[in-house]
């Protein structure tokens, strides 16, 4: 059934400046959550700044059982060094990214290689809410529910050769709004993360555009950002604007600055702790003061999807 609102329906803060009217860009982007939302008539699409979606199908892949973690306890408890080594600090100074225009690279060892728009890229995907675990290496955690697509399927577009083997994401470089950028600050920039191929044509991994039925705030990793929720949360890279198919396995920021800290797999194991704290327990945020640490499970509580990636490693050896 196709739900139609009208203009009453929309709330004050939302409706948009009629200079938003001229930004082309902007309208194909609403256009666009406009039909994967299922339908609207042109008053909604007229008065929407950004997408939101509400009212998505929640993938088969989401956790109902899980505890959401309040919003404003996500959008206000993040590492974003680029920005800050301060979680609500790097909150406020990621307002000033720039996020609109917006295009990937997708290169190496593909039919397809090329530069496509966000918006592009979001018309060919069905959009799903996924419920997921989201484990730091601080040893907290969240529950988030995510708005997102398989990553897999943006692979399957640029059709892969048999020769890639890794494959390579790196974030956004943008100094000029960065602060530990511009100051070339603890990590080598731009960010780069890695997964194995089987591990990114994983079903459970995808890329982000949103959370919360709405779209995703600039401090999580906005426009577009993976999520691979049996690994460590600094595995699931942020505002990301190449992906690369490779053959060898990709030198990634945290395992140069630290290789005996953060391992390439960065899969969560309460049996390996961290060189300086144990990973055995984790706090729930937004849990109350009295709610007991909470045991970590291997892969973060996925392992009957994604252990048999593994078969045969030695976990400990390949952290």
């Amino acid at each position: 059934m196709i739900i139609i609102k009208t203009k009453k329906d929309i709330p004050a803060s939302e409706i948009t400046d009629p200079s938003v009217f001229k930004n082309r860009r902007q309208i194909i982007k609403t256009t666009l959550a406009v039909m994967l939302t299922g339908g609207a008539n042109w008053s909604t699409l007229a008065n929407s700044t950004l997408p939101v979606w509400a009212n998505l199908p929640q993938s088969p892949l989401s956790n109902d059982s899980l505890t959401v973690t309040p919003s404003e306890i996500t959008k206000n408890h993040t590492n974003y060094y680029e920005f800050s080594f301060n979680k609500k600090e790097a909150t406020s100074f990621a307002q000033n990214l720039v996020t609109d225009p917006w295009s990937v690279e997708i290169s190496g060892e593909v039919e397809k290689p090329g530069s496509y728009h966000l918006e592009d890229i979001l018309g060919q995907q069905t959009l799903q809410e996924y419920v997921y675990r989201l484990r730091c290496v601080e040893a907290w955690s969240m529950v988030i529910p995510w708005v997102g697509f398989p990553l897999a399927s943006l692979l399957k577009m640029v059709k892969p050769l048999s020769t890639a083997r890794f494959v390579k994401f790196t974030a956004v470089y943008q100094p000029q709004t960065m602060p530990k950028q511009l100051a070339n600050e603890m990590l080598k920039w731009p960010y780069v993360e890695g997964l194995r191929i089987d591990e990114a044509m994983h079903p459970l991994t995808i890329l982000a555009v949103g959370m919360y039925g709405e779209s995703l705030p600039k401090q999580n990793g906005a426009p577009l950002r993976l999520v691979v929720p049996w690994k460590y949360g600094f595995k699931s890279i942020k505002a990301i604007v190449k992906i690369e198919l490779i053959k060898k396995a990709p030198i990634t920021t945290w395992n140069k600055f630290a290789p005996n800290d953060y391992g390439f797999y960065s899969n969560v194991n309460p049996a390996v702790a961290h060189p300086r704290w144990s990973q055995y327990s984790e706090r729930q945020l937004g849990s109350s003061f009295f709610t007991p640490r909470r045991q970590t499970e291997l892969f973060n509580g996925y392992g009957n999807q994604v252990a048999s990636l593994y078969s045969g490693m030695d976990l400990r050896h390949f952290f």
